[in-house]
């Protein structure tokens, strides 16, 4: 059987990464695996993850929960050290 930890390992984004996207897409990690991973090898996918991690994080902001807003900032930060074509304006 499948687990969720094998399905995370074959993606190319971190556990972190997949959590932020399965909270700011409102589903299952094990989903924001999948589509993730998809996004990630498309035509700005990178870029598209960026701004979901970054929507994240602004939420976490309105909401006053720093402590959340710097967790998602640290994925964020390497997030984009591992994947700089996700900058804006990257081709």
């Amino acid at each position: 059987m499948i687990t969720l930890d094998d399905i995370e390992d074959m993606s190319c984004l971190t556990r972190e990464e997949i959590a932020a996207i399965a909270e700011h897409e409102h589903v299952p990690e094990a989903d924001a695996t999948l589509i993730s991973d998809y996004m990630m090898h498309t035509h700005h996918g990178a870029q598209k993850v960026q701004q979901m991690i970054c929507e994240d994080i602004r939420a976490a902001l309105h909401k006053d929960d720093v402590d959340h807003a710097k967790a998602l900032y640290a994925v964020l930060h390497n997030f984009m050290a591992e994947h700089p074509e996700a900058a804006r304006g990257a081709e």
